[in-house]
């Protein structure tokens, strides 16, 4: 291999434009596939004379890769065109094995390339083709490069769709095959995206061991310091930073200085020295807004993020509003609708491909004008400044509702609640409540219809992997055959030998088969567990709409006859309550005891609209140990509810309601909740026909999260329903929660 060029004259000036063409000498050939890179800027396009075209500055570091040759890194010293000379790229020809001579010829695709580039084409478009490229690549049984190679793109395919699992798989099987710095730093990315966080480390400190370019130093760099700091080790994280901070400055890389500043500024803030994480984010945006305007808009946005977490609301407005006018910019608009007609024409009618398409895009454009209404409405929230509030909050509502951003809308309406109960305008708290309640609804259906989504996602790469690892099994039984007819002659007088190979490779490839099995079962007990997570979450966000409504309204009773002061009392009680459910909502579990403090408040409110109709009694084992117990949030409220709203609240006189609390044995309890209301049959005769079409939407969610729970916790909680009494009347639910 040979690199040439026109002289030898040395320019520390500005950037030029770098012509670089590689030759094969022995095909007498142009290579027109290659991947040219010079920092973070990489192509793959050459024109009609076969030249890569980039923009490069003297001591910038050139680097050459192909799948045919080893990869070819070079500073560049001389403002002048680089030819690179290939003396050792294998011929390309078709497949043919010489059986009368004994010898194998070297097996490669002629169409390899394309093959390889339409995966690359399809790797967000369609996850389908894709695949189908990958298999086919697999299928020719390349040369070990060639299919390290192969291995390292579907590694990228499944990295774009968020399968960091199945990429991290790919990419260390392709270093397996062949080792090579890129693969390790996209693996290394890879294991930080999938909170692997210790092998990320370990990985990105492998790699200060390779040669490595400026570039590719500093993405170590910085990559050490994001995995050290989610580890919270920040002291070691700080100083990775710093130091790709210094490479970066030193060697004119300025595209990543910007993104390091910040997380330095994070740590200092994090250290309790907030002045010289203000002068570090000082700097940052001035230096941003020398930048084009889309990745200004980017740092701008992670510094408000920073503003924020260090509680300077002030600076927070301010640069917020800086970029709500950018977004809100006429230009930026037909931009981003001349974006959706592309993706438009370009799309496909996948739906799998469609669902995380939207995922993608979702993630990307993070800076939308709804989402920054809301969140200056929220900083004006911290300040105390309510009427400013309002109005943000009011057009991210809007805003999100005509975008159809349920997830901004949902959290920007109940802000909105808030801030309206807060200064008084209680009717205005009311509606908006309800209207956050119809939000979470719809944001409850489109989460069941993601997690469906999900699950057709996971079957089909499920397929795809399988499908590959036939093809890699069917590849080394190939080459095997092959191996065996070409030598026949020569183990004739070696046969037990050759049995014993043979045996051995049978034994080791059913011992292969068997660990494939056994990950394959493992990958789709981990998606199960993340959809049952996911479902867990979704059905969590929900709170029985009846309790609300009936709580909403009685509070709106109070003040239509001007009780203020049982009004207030009320709604006091009713606010503890839902910060406690709100506070526990994303716990799967919470203390046994906290679960008890919440059921009498609930049981509290309710016997304060119903003084009439019943009385209660909440006892509890005094020999119970609370402690050794937890159940998930919420979960006795829908059955107090039923006693009450269905048994007891149609007696003529007044009923009792009894929980009871009782220690079965020493690793479970029981909890049992009776009511001598009117019964589940006669209560079922009362309702009316419109009533009998609808379904108790809390018992069914509770249902839900019953099953859910004891599939990943092995049978945590049992419920049994029964009559109290012989003539149906009475109700009996007795709960059974193990440690």
């Amino acid at each position: 291999m040979k690199i040439n060029s026109q002289n030898s004259i040395l320019n520390k000036g500005g950037g030029f434009e770098l012509k670089v063409r590689i030759f094969d000498t022995e095909n007498n050939v142009y290579i027109r596939n290659a991947e040219i890179s010079i920092n973070s800027f990489t192509t793959s396009k050459c024109d009609a004379n076969g030249y890569y075209r980039v923009k490069a500055r003297i001591d910038d570091e050139l680097i050459v890769r192909h799948p045919d040759f080893e990869t070819v890194r070079e500073v560049i010293r001389v403002k002048d065109d680089i030819l690179i000379q290939i003396t050792d790229n294998p011929s390309y020809f078709k497949k043919s094995i010489n059986k009368l001579r004994g010898k194998q010829q070297k097996i490669i695709s002629p169409n390899y390339t394309q093959i390889m580039d339409s995966a690359l084409f399809y790797k967000e478009k369609n996850l389908d083709k894709s695949i189908h490229f990958i298999e086919e690549a697999l299928e020719a049984n390349e040369s070990k490069k060639r299919n390290a190679n192969t291995y390292k793109v579907l590694g990228d395919i499944y990295f774009h769709w968020k399968q960091y699992d199945i990429a991290i798989s790919n990419y260390k099987i392709s270093l397996q095959i062949n080792e090579k710095t890129e693969t390790r730093l996209q693996l290394a990315k890879t294991q930080f995206l999938a909170k692997k966080y210790e092998d990320s480390e370990n990985t990105y400190k492998l790699l200060m061991k390779d040669k490595l370019s400026n570039y590719e130093k500093v993405q170590v760099f910085e990559g050490l310091g994001d995995a050290l700091s989610q580890e919270s080790k920040d002291k070691e994280a700080k100083e990775y930073y710093e130091r790709g901070l210094k490479l970066a400055k030193d060697k004119a890389i300025s595209d990543v200085t910007l993104d390091i500043n910040t997380k330095l500024a994070n740590i200092y803030a994090r250290e309790g020295d907030l002045s010289t994480a203000n002068t570090t984010i000082s700097i940052t945006l001035k230096e941003a807004s020398e930048l084009p305007k889309k990745p200004a808009l980017k740092v701008q946005q992670e510094v408000a993020d920073f503003y924020n977490e260090t509680r300077q609301y002030d600076n927070e407005i301010k640069l917020r509003k800086e970029l709500l006018k950018s977004v809100d910019d006429p230009a930026n608009k037909i931009d981003y609708l001349n974006k959706l007609k592309t993706d438009s024409i370009n799309g496909d009618d996948n739906p799998i491909s469609r669902f995380i398409g939207k995922e993608n895009e979702e993630v990307k454009d993070s800076l939308t004008s709804q989402k920054l209404n809301y969140k200056i409405g929220n900083a004006y929230v911290q300040k105390a400044n309510y009427a400013e509030a309002i109005e943000y909050l009011e057009k991210s509502v809007e805003e999100a509702g005509q975008k159809e951003d349920l997830e901004v809308q949902k959290h920007a309406t109940r802000k909105l609640s808030e801030v309206y109960a807060t200064v008084g305008q209680h009717v205005k708290a009311i509606q908006t409540y309800r209207n956050y309640v119809d939000i979470v609804d719809s944001l409850y259906i489109r989460k069941e219809q993601e997690i469906y989504q999900a699950k057709r996602l996971t079957k089909k790469i499920s397929d795809y992997q399988s499908r590959i690892t036939v093809l890699e099994r069917n590849n080394e039984l190939t080459d095997s055959k092959v191996s065996l007819a070409i030598k026949d002659s020569e183990l004739m007088n070696a046969k037990s030998k050759t049995q014993l190979i043979v045996i051995y490779s049978l034994v080791g490839g059913l011992m292969l088969m068997s660990l494939l099995t056994f990950y394959k079962h493992r990958a789709n007990q981990k998606q199960q567990l993340a959809n049952n997570l996911l479902a867990l979450k979704s059905m969590r966000s929900q709170m029985n709409p009846h309790f609300i409504f009936n709580a909403l309204n009685s509070v709106n009773s109070f003040i239509a006859v001007n009780d203020e002061r049982n009004a207030n009392r009320y709604l006091s009680e009713f606010s503890a309550l839902m910060r406690s459910v709100l506070e526990n909502s994303d716990e799967d579990f919470i203390p046994f005891q906290k679960e008890i403090e919440l059921l009498e408040l609930y049981v509290k409110l309710e016997h304060n609209r119903f003084r009439d109709k019943f009385d209660y009694t909440i006892d509890v084992d005094k020999s119970i140990n609370l402690e050794e117990f937890q159940i998930p949030p919420m979960l006795l409220q829908p059955y107090i509810e039923n006693a009450i709203w269905h048994g007891l609240r149609y007696r003529k006189d007044k009923g009792e309601l009894s929980i009871a609390v009782q220690k079965r044995d020493k690793d479970s309890i029981t909890i049992v909740i009776e009511d001598n209301g009117i019964g589940r049959k006669k209560s079922l005769e009362m309702k009316t026909k419109n009533q009998l079409k609808q379904k108790s939407k809390g018992m069914s969610t509770i249902k839900n999260r019953i099953a859910i729970l004891n599939d990943m916790y092995q049978d945590k909680v049992s419920v049994t329903i029964s009559d109290l009494f012989e003539d149906g009347s009475g109700t009996k639910v007795e709960l059974t929660l193990k440690k």
